[in-house]
């Protein structure tokens, strides 16, 4: 059932199918999985405005059945897709097991982005599962990818969250939702793991040639451009793990079916803000071993790199020996990259622009200093930035005043004012972070007594973290102590 002409061009709906236009290998046409009763529990109108879609229209019941799943708008194709990964290093066949992607929507500004529902019910790679999703989860994703992207992290972005009138069973009985998300694309390191293990050298280059084309059109025409193609992913992953870094956040699932290739964050189930500084910090539940944790984030990017260039070695070079050599070379970049975006950004944190010898050893001696006396990362450059260092173990210690006079002296080599470093560190230091157990408040007052004021208020607040406003003071308050690590789930 499709939206009439009037209904769509009211709505501002404006989709086209590429990837659909590719071998079915890569996918399956799918039904739509209707619910009971949705109802519209939150839209991102900032969002919606950017897509140039009209918030009046997604409002009313076909918006509400769109964002549902219950009915397919004018121009979508909907689809499954097909990728692999490794989760926890093993490598499994996936696809979307409780996602369906509409197609792609085209802004008026000319931008591409897929609209993908999750949630949405069981498709041929649901593995037994019911493909619906919980409302808490849902939310969660809402909540945390908004304020990714208010961090200034590249993210997928959520639109809105319905739910659907049915209860689904996990542990206990849950309200069900589905919750759609926009991204650059869905291509995954796990769909060219996936092409390379059950597909041909033929389907490979037409995944990659599309894949170049969609987001790196400026390499489209180079001889080497599938080289050139690893090296502007291994250039994007370094970016986006050196920004998770300068801000603590946790991902908690690096499976390679999680890595975009566009660079974009995706799947916030088990991730967290760190509070204590710590680099063995992990907070997944399913996490056992400590493989994501905070501190490995850049080892297991490499290591996720290392089977996406697997993948490209044939269309590399003939020689696959040869092909192998060029891309362990470019892998090897990864660090040198990721290395330097790391330091500057740790840098800008501590009001420093100009690179110096003696950066890096006063960016890892406060480290250092913050581990050992159990420090609250965010809260830690925060009372940096304003000058306010307070009756803390830390900012007590000797240690610290030995830091500090290296740091005051450091910051003298700089050629601007004291107005301009705390500029640049206000803008570099958000004073608030989706705190745990905010996030956790939150969730439960929307899911136990659908009051979404809580979550209203948290995502204002979190829109813009670099405003040090009064309103996000009571924000940067610490979670009570517990005797028990905070865990994540997955969600599924």
């Amino acid at each position: 059932m499709n939206i009439n002409q009037k209904e769509e061009k009211s709505i501002g709906w404006n989709f086209d199918n590429t990837y659909a236009s590719l071998s079915e290998k890569f996918y399956t046409k799918q039904d739509l999985n209707p619910v009971v009763s949705p109802s519209l529990v939150v839209l991102n109108n900032d969002l919606a405005e950017s897509l140039g879609l009209n918030i009046k229209a997604l409002n009313s019941l076909e918006g509400i059945a769109v964002l549902a799943g219950n009915i397919a708008p004018k121009g979508a194709l909907p689809i499954t897709q097909a990728y692999s990964g490794h989760q926890f290093g093993y490598f499994t066949m996936l696809g979307d097991g409780r996602a369906l992607l509409l197609g792609e929507h085209i802004t008026p500004g000319g931008n591409r982005f897929d609209i993908q529902l999750k949630g949405s019910g069981r498709t041929p790679f649901s593995r037994g599962g019911d493909g619906r999703a919980a409302l808490g989860p849902m939310l969660r994703e809402y909540i945390i990818s908004e304020a990714m992207d208010g961090l200034g992290i590249p993210t997928t972005r959520s639109l809105a969250v319905v739910s659907t009138g049915e209860k689904i069973i996990r542990d206990t009985v849950l309200p069900g939702a589905i919750l759609t998300r926009v991204a650059q694309s869905h291509i995954r390191f796990g769909t060219f793991q996936y092409i390379s293990k059950y597909g041909s050298e033929e389907d490979l280059k037409e995944l990659a040639d599309y894949t170049i084309k969609r987001h790196f059109p400026s390499i489209e025409n180079e001889k080497y451009k599938y080289i050139l193609f690893l090296k502007e992913v291994i250039k994007r992953q370094a970016k986006l793990v050196a920004k998770w870094q300068v801000v603590g956040f946790i991902h908690g699932v690096m499976n390679t079916d999680n890595m975009l290739i566009s660079g974009e964050t995706i799947d916030y189930g088990p991730c967290a803000f760190m509070d204590t500084y710590d680099p063995e910090t992990v907070f997944s539940s399913i996490d056992t071993y400590g493989r994501y944790a905070y501190g490995n984030q850049p080892t297991i990017a490499v290591w996720n790199l290392s089977r996406f260039a697997e993948t490209l070695l044939p269309l590399i070079d003939d020689d696959i020996d040869e092909a192998l050599k060029i891309a362990n070379k470019a892998i090897a970049d990864f660090s040198q990259i990721y290395d330097k975006l790391w330091k500057n950004g740790m840098r800008k944190k501590l009001g420093m622009l100009k690179e110096e010898s003696e950066d890096e050893s006063i960016i890892v001696e406060l480290l250092s200093i913050m581990k050992k006396y159990k420090s609250d990362f965010t809260n830690t450059f925060r009372a940096l930035t304003l000058g306010d260092l307070c009756e803390d173990d830390l900012f007590l210690s000797d240690e610290f005043k030995l830091w500090k006079e290296k740091w005051d002296s450091r910051l003298n080599k700089e050629e601007k004012s004291k107005e301009d470093i705390l500029h640049l560190m206000k803008e570099n230091n958000p004073a608030v972070i989706p705190r745990n157990h905010r996030v956790e408040e939150a969730l439960d007052a929307a899911v136990t007594r659908g009051d979404y004021g809580v979550m209203d208020q948290l995502l204002k607040v979190l829109a813009n973290p670099y405003e040090y406003s009064i309103q996000q003071k009571e924000y940067t308050t610490l979670p009570p102590k517990s005797n028990k690590p905070y865990r994540t789930f997955c969600g599924t």
